[in-house]
């Protein structure tokens, strides 16, 4: 059972209470790109469900700093609602988006909503499971960027993220991280333990009102 929402109203109608799931449709505009984004809430996919407002940051942070997209060999990490890569994809680069089986059902959907009315720029973005540190070999090394929005929270994945990374990036990937600084999930120590231990880590961007972080990272050379 579905039942659709808008934007400022995130629970369901009345007699949807006791849904399993529930759907919310949004709207974004970034980078002058608007986006229909269908959020899926419900037991089952959790934290891949919501739009978190890093994601967003993200998007606003590559207007900011006019990072360009276009002709970039793009994969996302822990995609969920796929807003990051999808507007990637949207500004012209070639764009592969995964995460856990569970959630790529959503991520398709909204890859499909967000066609632009002329076709995609480059290619149809792909959309591809990838569990960290257990499938990633099955993935090329030879990308130009790869975006990870809000997945620091699980802190025994953040050896497999690591792993995983570093194999994406041996041919010389940037990797952008923006990240919800959670003390409670370890997040901080990711950034100035694991990840450090294999890249060269640099704060890019810092929001204390949302206390939200945009890191950018390389693979350091003796990896």
């Amino acid at each position: 059972m579905s039942c659709a929402g808008d934007e400022d109203d995130p629970f369901p109608v009345d007699d949807c209470l006791f849904a399993e799931t529930f759907s919310q449709d949004s709207v974004y505009t970034l980078v002058g790109e608007e986006l229909k984004i269908r959020q899926l809430f419900g037991a089952n996919l959790g934290v891949a469900a919501p739009v978190w407002e890093a994601a967003l940051q993200l998007c606003r942070y590559f207007e900011q700093q006019s990072v360009e997209l276009r002709g970039k060999r793009i994969i996302e990490l822990g995609s969920g609602t796929g807003v990051v890569g999808i507007l990637a994809a949207r500004l012209g680069a070639v764009v592969t988006l995964t995460d856990l089986p569970l959630a790529l059902p959503q991520l398709q959907a909204n890859v499909s909503a967000n066609m632009p009315p002329s076709g995609w720029p480059t290619t149809l973005p792909t959309v591809l499971p990838l569990s960290w540190g257990e499938d990633h070999m099955n993935f090329p090394s030879d990308w130009d960027l790869v975006l990870c929005a809000d997945i620091i929270y699980l802190p025994e994945t953040y050896p497999l993220l690591v792993e995983t990374l570093a194999h994406l990036c041996k041919n010389g990937a940037l990797v952008y991280l923006s990240s919800k600084m959670r003390n409670e999930h370890g997040t901080p120590g990711f950034y100035e333990e694991c990840l450090p231990s294999r890249f060269i880590v640099e704060l890019m961007n810092r929001d204390d009102k949302q206390n939200i972080n945009i890191y950018r990272a390389f693979l350091r050379k003796d990896q």
